[in-house]
């Protein structure tokens, strides 16, 4: 396989093809088609799709032609090939969620993202590989620029179509770091966005769930999500995602604050070496970057982060055991064995142990809203390194506890309900590994702005 490089490597963009669809050069069916030759070459390798709607997508692309040449395209994304996680409802394909129980699950009726989308003109391709039930058992889905890497989770699939320049964009969800961390090792641009700023449809079970956008491009990735929060807005009682109708104009931040908290032992040697240069970059280009020692508000924040990893998960696996519990009385063959120890220790946590989590939540949200004054946002890896080699579980042997990927860079803006945009601007041993902007509840645009304006301005760092 070839070594990334985030200074040569081109992800697959739309933006910059729709002046060929104006002037007649280029089409969207001709597009989608060279998407359809890509997925022919890459996917029995990659295995990114659990299932493609060719003729669906084919009718649509067509569609989309006759309006880019009469000049009345539905929006920027009108005929934009791309992914849907399949833990999102599609009237036109099974939604089986990685999960034997639900083979043949078959609602027939969309998501409001994907209702949005299709408003919009995109062409929803097919549906993309989740880990099981949008947990940590892994699904088939293997990394596109290393076989024997884990591409993360639980938004494998559509982290992995992006990187093997099979789509333009997909669909992703997140509760700890399902969006972040995939965008991160594979090489991926990335929203998840404020708590709640797009719909999630029937998707509300837990509290800190989000969907949110994986792209080649920072262009492509605020448009789809910009298209989707103005035509279904935000979840029930949130204001949906806000900005430009077009990608926010890249800015650089004044100041921004370092966050390390209890990830920073686990990020190895040659990623820390790396992302420590990309800070030194930042500062080169006359930004301010603070650390905990700079300023005691950041140090009392950096304090509260130790255990959030922990509390999320047991947030989570408390909001989701009902569900689970009852799929897998129902289905006991048809669950893993992982899904069933996360019902397991749920259920060992009880009411006042959730509630008690969620009152240490607030606390650090507290915490989190003291430092606007201090920093425009926050910036981390994205991840602890890049993605690990995965071979799967060792019969007789315990179940490793991480099989996609440690969430320990995640879990904080997940708690905090934070903006957060992923950006490819480092590589580490020659694979991808991501830096990540995190913003204040409602900041979507000026994170996006943020990360634009590093991605264009700051040199990218190799090691």
């Amino acid at each position: 396989m070839p070594r990334y490089s985030p200074r040569d490597f081109r992800a697959l963009t739309f933006h910059d093809a729709v002046a060929g669809f104006r002037d007649g050069k280029d089409t969207p069916r001709d597009y989608l088609e060279r998407c359809l030759e890509a997925i022919a070459s890459r996917e029995p390798e990659v295995r990114a799709w659990v299932r493609l709607n060719e003729a669906g997508a084919r009718e649509a692309a067509d569609a989309s032609t006759q309006r880019w040449k009469a000049g009345r395209p539905l929006s920027p994304v009108d005929g934009m090939p791309i992914g849907i996680k399949d833990l999102l409802e599609t009237r036109d394909m099974p939604t089986e969620m990685g999960c034997e129980a639900l083979k043949g699950n078959f609602p027939k009726r969309d998501n409001a993202a994907v209702w949005a989308l299709r408003e919009a003109g995109a062409v929803v391709l097919g549906k993309t590989v989740t880990a099981e039930l949008g947990g940590s058992h892994p699904g088939p889905t293997r990394h596109p620029f290393d076989l024997a890497r884990t591409p993360g989770g639980s938004s494998s699939g559509s982290a992995a179509a992006v990187a093997a320049r099979m789509v333009p964009a997909a669909i992703g969800t997140q509760v700890a770091g399902s969006i972040i961390r995939p965008a991160a090792y594979c090489g991926n641009w990335a929203l998840k966005p404020s708590q709640g700023a797009i719909s999630r449809g029937e998707r509300q079970a837990t509290s800190m769930s989000t969907h949110g956008v994986h792209a080649g491009s920072a262009e492509d990735m605020w448009q789809v999500a910009i298209e989707i929060a103005q035509r279904a807005g935000g979840d029930p009682g949130r204001v949906a995602l806000r900005g430009p109708d077009t990608p926010p104009v890249p800015r650089r931040p004044a100041t921004l604050a370092l966050m390390e908290g209890e990830a920073w032992p686990r990020l190895d040697a040659a990623s820390r070496a790396v992302f420590e240069t990309l800070v030194e970059r930042l500062r080169e280009a006359q930004v301010t970057v603070l650390r905990a020692s700079d300023h005691p508000a950041l140090a009392a924040f950096e304090r509260l982060l130790h255990g959030v990893q922990e509390m999320c998960n047991s947030i989570t696996g408390w909001e989701n055991h009902w569900a689970l519990r009852a799929l897998i009385m129902n289905h006991p063959d048809g669950v893993s064995a992982r899904t069933k120890a996360t019902v397991k220790a749920a259920e060992q946590l009880g009411p006042q142990g959730y509630e008690a989590l969620l009152e240490k939540r607030e606390a650090l949200r507290e915490a989190w809203r003291a430092l606007g004054p201090m920093a425009e946002a926050i910036i981390a890896p994205a991840s602890p390194g890049p993605a690990p080699l995965w071979s799967g579980d060792v019969p007789g042997e315990p179940l490793e506890p991480r099989p996609t990927g440690d969430t320990v860079f995640n879990t904080v803006s997940s708690a905090l309900g934070a903006p957060v945009v992923t950006a490819p601007l480092m590589a580490v041993g020659g694979m991808p590994f991501g830096v990540q902007v995190v913003g204040p509840m409602g900041g979507d645009a000026a994170v996006t702005a943020i990360a634009r304006w590093m991605g264009e301005a700051v040199e990218p760092v190799e090691g």
